[in-house]
């Protein structure tokens, strides 16, 4: 049994401790990160979940980002704790991030990530979108949530004003 829930400023802490647990030193001087500098999340879209016992065992987060002046939501980062991996905890968090951008009225996703991992949830590489670098293009994803929404959008991906 899990519960999910926005994530909230209390949770900060527990938060950046999983994705310190999950990612290698230095994830914060990942280009990605760059664009989330200054930048608030989009709250509604951060999510937590924990155990029955109250325990942290994933978090989805997103920011604002903007792609040839059009929004884009920057999906990431996401963890599972390493104990929990492999329970579908990770697409729980996609999938029902992905159901509330949609009734928000968001448009398009894009993320940096493994196309293999990311593909079963219909992301597609992004010809003609530009992550600062030194990002590798085949990790740059996208995902319409709106038909048509990639369409025409290109160019280099900069931070939300």
């Amino acid at each position: 049994m899990y519960r999910l829930a926005e994530e909230t400023e209390e949770d900060w802490w527990e938060v950046e401790a999983l994705y310190d647990l999950c990612f290698a030193p230095g994830r914060t001087a990942l280009s990605s990160y760059r664009l989330r500098e200054g930048v608030p999340t989009v709250a509604a879209l951060c999510l937590t979940l924990r155990d029955a016992d109250g325990t942290l065992a994933a978090v989805i987060r997103y920011w604002p980002a903007l792609v040839g002046g059009q929004d884009v939501l920057l999906l990431g980062p996401i963890a599972v704790h390493p104990t929990r991996q492999g329970e579908g905890l990770g697409a729980l968090l996609i999938n029902e991030s992905m159901a509330e951008a949609r009734r928000l009225g968001w448009e398009r996703v894009l993320l940096v990530g493994d196309a293999p991992y990311y593909g079963r949830f219909g992301f597609r590489r992004l010809d003609g979108v530009v992550m600062p670098p030194p990002t590798n293009p085949e990790r740059v994803l996208g995902l319409a949530l709106k038909a048509g929404a990639w369409d025409g959008v290109t160019g280099a991906v900069t931070k939300a004003t």
